[in-house]
């Protein structure tokens, strides 16, 4: 009788473990540098997730120092470089988090209405900043920017003298 109650136990385990979520990913995803770009000592990553939907899913990662408090950092994906004037938002993104220096973001269309895939990422002409406030004056602070798309620069070619701060207009 313990043996067919322990073999039971052991199908109805096996059982649970057959019945798992689909996979939200393709698999395909693409990692950007995000350099360094103020006083404050921030770093870190974008990386781009296609999902099984055809959306994109956008995870800042920073390395810096942690709050504990409910601080969280604008971001925002542009168009163009993050030296251009006039680069404008092509995606709020949900703030960076101060307490695990992350945020996830699912894209939406983009302010000019077009639709960003994986494909497009590739050759997009872009960038991405994370402000150190949304509004006042700290909102002209760069915690940490990079281009992303076709036009990635690698560290070496990252100037930071030449950030051009957000126009909140879409």
């Amino acid at each position: 009788m313990k043996k067919l109650i322990f073999g039971l136990m052991i199908v109805m385990g096996l059982c649970s473990c057959t019945s798992q979520e689909p996979d939200r990913y393709t698999g395909q995803s693409l990692e950007f540098e995000l350099f360094k770009s103020s006083e404050f000592d921030y770093n870190g990553t974008l990386l781009v997730r296609e999902l099984t939907s055809g959306d994109l899913e956008f995870v800042i990662q920073l390395e810096g120092a942690k709050s504990s408090s409910s601080i969280s950092f604008p971001s925002h994906l542009h168009f163009g470089g993050y030296d251009e004037a006039e680069a404008l938002i092509a995606q709020l993104l949900t703030p960076v988090s101060g307490s695990d220096l992350k945020s996830v973001t699912v894209l939406n269309l983009l302010s000019d209405g077009s639709k960003l895939t994986f494909d497009k990422m590739k050759n997009f002409d872009g960038h991405v900043k994370i402000h150190l406030a949304n509004d006042g004056p700290d909102y002209s602070v760069i915690l940490v920017a990079g281009n992303v798309g076709a036009n990635f620069n690698a560290e070496s070619a990252f100037d930071p003298s030449k950030i051009t701060v957000c126009s909140k207009n879409f």
